[in-house]
């Protein structure tokens, strides 16, 4: 294919995934923004008026970026998940199977539509952050490469997620059981030099970590790890994942099955 009908096919796909996601806002975009501001308001305003400052900051402000982080993260899995899985279920697949797109483009166009609801939800999560505090942005460059980065990571967390479920019900394991664990556990709510030595090297094993501090440190210049590090981890797991899921595209498992 020359490369105007790989553009084509690009855009086709992720034009059809933004559609299919703002079609349906109210479930896909209402509840999060709905989700994020009781954490403003509790977390924030009623229990972090008792906690007072974390890491030099009002307890709002600290845990602001982590909240917008979070939800960036279970969006973009989630959009991809379900999304993917759905044109599964629906046997849609096999045109996309059958049709000359490479899978590079199809990879590409599911994660791109899953990074852009990913972003949005962040985008309006930190409108509304605005009613609770002034968020000052210290490194604009990290900041949105950290988001950027980060929506497609979890994009391809969903996308491997998707190949592998059979039914409805595999598609909310992952989140269940280890994504919302690792989000909560991952320095959304707390420093981790509060923390136990022990408890901090185990911390850093999560590697939301990386990317919750990251995207912090853009916005209040403030980090419990070292950046340049956190930016190898994040990379490091997109290529991880790309290539698997790569793997999993070219070999046909859970999809020719």
């Amino acid at each position: 294919m020359n490369t105007g009908l790989l553009w084509t096919a690009f855009v086709t796909i992720v034009v059809k995934e933004i559609r299919r996601f703002t079609r349906i806002w109210v479930q896909t975009l209402l509840p999060p923004a709905i989700t994020m501001t009781l954490y403003f308001i509790i977390f924030g305003n009623l229990i972090g008026s008792r906690i007072g400052d974390m890491g030099g900051f009002d307890y709002m402000e600290y845990i602001v970026p982590g909240l917008i982080m979070m939800s960036v993260i279970t969006n973009s899995y989630g959009n991809v998940v379900s999304s993917f899985f759905g044109t599964k279920f629906q046997r849609n697949i096999e045109e996309l199977l059958v049709s000359p797109v490479p899978n590079w483009v199809i990879l590409a166009g599911y994660v791109i539509g899953g990074a852009a609801r990913g972003l949005g939800v962040g985008f309006i999560v930190t409108l509304l952050s605005l009613f609770f505090t002034d968020l000052q942005i210290h490194h604009l460059f990290i900041t949105i490469t950290v988001v950027l980065l980060t929506a497609i990571l979890f994009s391809l967390g969903g996308f491997i997620n998707a190949v592998y479920a059979k039914t409805f019900d595999d598609i909310a394991i992952v989140p269940t059981f280890i994504l919302t664990p690792l989000t909560y556990l991952g320095g959304v709510f707390y420093s981790i030099q509060l923390l136990p030595d022990f408890w901090q090297g185990v911390s850093q094993l999560n590697p939301i970590l990386y990317m919750v501090n990251s995207f912090r440190y853009g916005i209040l210049g403030v980090s419990d790890i070292n950046i340049g590090f956190a930016f190898v981890m994040i990379l490091g797991f997109i290529a991880l994942l790309s290539g698997f899921a790569m793997h999993l595209l070219n070999t046909g498992k859970g999809i020719r099955e």
